[in-house]
């Protein structure tokens, strides 16, 4: 590993400081990322797709591209690793590195790691350390311990990201229907969805599965690489040692120039004159008597007291300190100057009773964790009780609210619930179709009258349409089935007629009397029923 080769500013950052340089690694090297991305998921896809749709199991499919993830995460992580040291590796070399690389550790995340929460930021443990057993363990406790919330909340964050673009992919399918099919389109989709799926339905919502998954997780992967470059440059101090490798180079640079100066410098100081020396050992004849006068005095004894020679040189003055004496004490009393204080504070006396009680014996370790264990059930297990019986009532709240709805309303009777009449719809139809509805609708039975309208309409769409309906078929169905008559104003008029039959049986919305005049002229002249 070359350190001095890297093309990061190495320090030591928070958690999702790291998380973010993971992310900014990823988006840096955007092409040497997706590339062999697409080029190794892409063709994994259509062939489980195919064999789904050959075998019809499309939803197997699906299920086998998510479980594949830790074998796709290798593609992101082998680039940013190498990018990382300023080696950023071609398309080829990616995908020719994907035949052997890292196959060792991905049998535990294909098995009883595939569920792990932090896979993001193993991943990079197990195959860029290259070690196993206890030392792998060691490693992962050591790197991860400190940050497996991070790496657990990021894994969470990544999720419901994939998850929206996936939503959100089938929303934006809705937006480009029509507002007034709208109602019908989304219960023939729930109807689809839940009893008949047809096989393109489920390569669809694999391929946008697959698109969401393109998306997110290379930053994911990103993200778990930064937080464990980031732990080991904390653990490690490599942003001290590529300190002092920078440093060391920057002093190898210059040591020519610093030794050569040092050369010249021995040099000169060795090429004294030898006169000179001869003349500064010599000394002159002053000094000579001097040194005569020396060497006649050495027999007296060196550690004898000598005399001041202060009065020699300054003369016989004594100099009065009191003033001066009496200038410092004031500055001392100066209570500015001072730098004491006086406090006082209580503080109880020892009656002898902590010397007096007896040692107690240590517990052992079972007993101390069961006291804690009741001490933090005796502190916070009316809190626990309390948040326990909130969920409860949370969860079960569909059984009991619709019990305690209009409980604490006052002075206003409870109405019964109306019985919903069920209208068989008729088997027959009158030769008068508009005179029947008009009789109904004048006996009082308006439902009766846009049961005998949304029969009559039905029969005529089908003969207009070319169409057969199912048994028991449902407005959704016919409204499908209506698309296909040829004649846009006669689908209009018959989807306003599934409506109005609708409000009625199922809403209890009935028209008013101008409203169905209005209606059953419209159907009398568009179908040509008899005047």
């Amino acid at each position: 590993m070359r350190l001095d080769q890297l093309t990061v500013r190495l320090r030591a950052r928070s958690p999702w400081e790291a998380v973010e340089l993971g992310t900014a690694l990823v988006r840096r090297h955007a092409g040497a990322v997706w590339k062999p991305w697409l080029w190794l998921t892409l063709p994994v896809f259509v062939l489980l797709n195919a064999a789904g749709w050959a075998l019809d199991l499309l939803g197997l499919a699906g299920l086998l591209m998510w479980w594949l993830k830790p074998v796709f995460d290798r593609i992101p992580l082998y680039v940013i690793s190498r990018a990382t040291f300023g080696a950023v590796p071609s398309v080829r070399e990616t995908l020719a590195a994907q035949r052997g690389w890292g196959w060792k550790r991905m049998l535990g995340f294909l098995t009883w790691r595939r569920l792990g929460p932090a896979r993001s930021l193993y991943l990079p443990i197990d195959l860029l350390e290259g070690v196993d057993g206890a030392r792998l363990r060691d490693r992962r406790r050591v790197l991860g311990g400190a940050v497996y919330g991070n790496a657990v909340l990021l894994t969470m964050i990544c999720a419901a990201f994939e998850a929206m673009l996936v939503l959100g992919g089938v929303a934006t399918i809705f937006m480009f229907v029509p507002v007034e099919y709208l109602p019908e389109t989304v219960r023939a989709g729930w109807a689809l969805i839940n009893e008949q799926t047809p096989w393109w339905a489920k390569i669809g919502w694999n391929a946008l599965c697959w698109l969401g998954m393109t998306l997110v997780e290379p930053y994911y992967v990103g993200a778990g690489f930064g937080l464990y470059l980031n732990r080991r440059t904390q653990i490690e101090a490599w942003d001290v040692e590529i300190a002092f490798r920078r440093l060391r180079q920057r002093l190898r640079t210059a040591a020519a120039p610093i030794v050569l100066l040092l050369s010249l410098a021995v040099g000169a100081g060795l090429a004294v004159p030898a006169a000179q020396a001869q003349e500064r050992d010599t000394p002159p004849p002053a000094a000579q008597a001097a040194v005569e006068v020396v060497d006649a005095d050495d027999g007296e004894d060196e550690d004898a007291p000598q005399a001041p020679i202060l009065p020699e040189v300054f003369g016989e003055q004594r100099v009065d300190d009191t003033a001066f004496r009496k200038a410092v004490e004031q500055a001392y009393a100066d209570p500015l100057l001072n730098g004491k204080r006086k406090l006082t504070r209580w503080e109880r006396k020892p009656d002898g009773t902590e010397a007096e009680a007896p040692k107690q014996m240590p517990l052992p370790p079972w007993l101390e964790w069961m006291g804690k264990l009741f001490a933090f059930i005796g502190e916070w297990g009316l809190w626990i009780l309390l948040a326990i019986a909130v969920v409860v009532l949370v969860v079960t709240a569909r059984h009991w609210l619709p019990w305690m709805r209009g409980t604490f309303k006052r002075g206003k009777a409870v109405e019964a619930p109306a019985t919903v009449e069920t209208l068989p719809l008729p088997d027959a139809l009158p030769e008068n179709v508009a005179a029947a509805a008009r009789r109904l609708w004048a006996e009082g039975k308006p439902r009766h009258a846009l049961a005998l309208l949304y029969r009559a309409s039905v029969d005529a769409m089908v003969a207009r349409a070319g169409v057969s309906l199912p048994p028991g078929a449902t407005e959704s169905e016919c409204l499908r089935a209506s698309r296909r008559m040829p004649d846009g104003e006669d689908r209009s008029l018959f989807a306003r007629m599934v409506r109005v039959w609708q409000y009625a049986a199922y809403a209890r919305r009935l028209p008013d009397e101008a409203e169905f005049e209005a209606l059953l002229g419209q159907l009398q002249q568009r179908y040509g029923w008899a005047a």
